[in-house]
């Protein structure tokens, strides 16, 4: 169907265009001005509505309704039997002796030629 009624337009606009262009010179000649306007304005209207026909047969399509689907269940918990390692006790444990090094941030100012008293920081570590 979208076929047939896409050839007809082309071949009704064909013959149209083919009808216009085949008279003689002298017929040419001989219409005036405002029927050669009405013969334009008819021809467009023409070509409109073929145009306008092809793309009213086109189906036109929308978004499907949304559908809800449940999501699946959970699966059944699983049972996980774990052995508790036995508890070990070292008798001859020393204690590590473990330094720690304990560092701040200071704020300073200082001149700079220029450009005048500049905040800055540095890291002092004890």
């Amino acid at each position: 169907m979208k076929v047939f009624g896409f050839f007809s337009g082309t071949a009704a606009a064909l013959a149209l265009v083919v009808g216009l262009a085949a008279q003689p010179a002298a017929a040419r000649d001989r219409m005036s001005p405002g029927a050669a306007a009405a013969v334009g304005a008819l021809g467009g209207l023409a070509v409109g509505t073929i145009v306008g026909a092809t793309i009213a047969q086109q189906p036109a399509y929308a978004a499907p309704a949304p559908v809800y689907v449940a999501p699946p269940p959970p699966p059944p918990p699983t049972r996980v039997y774990v052995e508790q390692p036995a508890t070990v006790v070292y008798e001859h444990h020393r204690p590590r002796h473990v330094y720690v090094e304990r560092c701040t941030t200071e704020r300073y100012r200082e001149w700079v030629p220029g450009w005048g008293w500049e905040y800055r920081r540095r890291q002092v570590c004890n």
